[in-house]
């Protein structure tokens, strides 16, 4: 089986600066699994990594798209397998970093994402039109009366994974939870192994709130600002990540700068919640807390060994 190392866990955690070091001992490539850093222009809210950070280190899946461009799981799962391949072929070993739980669940148990039919489009835009017609509580109240486990992973301003999760229901009369439970349990065409790392929770919530404000000095107004004097607004998937919706509201007029803020780091942190429950329920996952260890380097350590055990090195 093709080797492959995860490293995942809630936003602040510090994924970026183990994966590069663990890169550099085990000859590995590494591929984001973030929904933001592939889009081009979207460098100070997405926490994007600099050429400085990457130490030399290649990346794969950043600054790859446009950030009008539509961009899904689905695509990911393609672009990532491509890379996957790409960085085999050249002897080394591929590293999948980020947040996105459900885009790392569908690249290592290789999800089936071609059951749609041609109707989808139909109950697709009749529930985008509700969406903007009702707003998104009521389709996310919708999803509940349906699939109230899909509501404890989606948050209910998530509006493209609200409507996914209802169009599946609509088109096939299975939960999408159910779904995707059932392609978790296919086995996997990997030899992987998945480190999850995560921090003490005070601890992961003041590292989310100082993130907002380095941010804030590096100029995520600024560059909400640009984006917008692209043409980009809500209506774009790009624009929908945490940080830019909110800077783009107070931009319209409709927030001011401390509530946006204020907005950010409270649903950073409630976003952070949910990837650590989401992390919990994966099958096959070791769960690092960095706050157990005494420092980077004892946790490179033990993945290596983790690595080694696995024959992965």
């Amino acid at each position: 089986m093709k080797p492959l190392v995860i490293i995942s866990g809630p936003t602040a955690a510090g994924k970026t600066k183990i994966s590069i070091e663990l890169a550099k001992r085990i000859k590995g490539e590494i591929i984001s699994a973030d929904s933001m850093q592939v889009y081009k222009y979207m460098d100070i809210g997405s926490a994007k990594i600099t050429e400085e950070e990457k130490e030399g280190i290649p990346h794969h899946l950043i600054d790859v798209l446009d950030p009008a461009s539509e961009f899904n799981v689905a695509t990911f799962q393609a672009l990532a397998k491509n890379s996957i391949n790409d960085i085999l072929s050249r002897g080394r070993i591929p590293i999948v970093v980020g947040g996105t739980g459900f885009y790392i669940r569908a690249l290592l148990y290789d999800t089936d994402f071609s059951e749609s039919s041609g109707e989808i489009s139909d109950i697709r835009s009749r529930l985008e039109e509700e969406a903007r017609t009702k707003g998104p509580d009521f389709l996310f109240e919708r999803l509940r009366a349906v699939d109230p486990e899909s509501c404890e992973i989606i948050h209910k301003n998530n509006i493209k994974r609200v409507i996914r999760a209802l169009e599946f229901y609509e088109e096939t009369g299975e939960k999408i939870s159910t779904h995707n439970e059932t392609m978790h349990e296919r086995p996997s065409p990997y030899d992987f192994a998945y480190f999850v790392l995560t921090k003490d929770r005070e601890k992961l919530y003041a590292d989310i709130d100082k993130r907002v404000d380095i941010m804030l000095e590096k100029g995520l107004l600024d560059e909400v600002r640009h984006l917008k004097e692209m043409g980009l607004s809500r209506e774009n998937t790009s624009m929908q990540g945490l940080g830019y919706k909110e800077i783009l509201d107070h931009l319209d007029g409709q927030l001011s700068l401390e509530e946006a803020v204020y907005i950010i780091k409270r649903d950073t942190r409630h976003f952070a919640k949910r990837q650590l429950t989401w992390f919990r329920r994966e099958k096959d996952v070791i769960m690092i807390n960095k706050s157990e260890f005494r420092d980077d380097e004892a946790i490179l350590e033990m993945m290596t060994d983790v690595l080694k055990q696995k024959e992965i090195l």
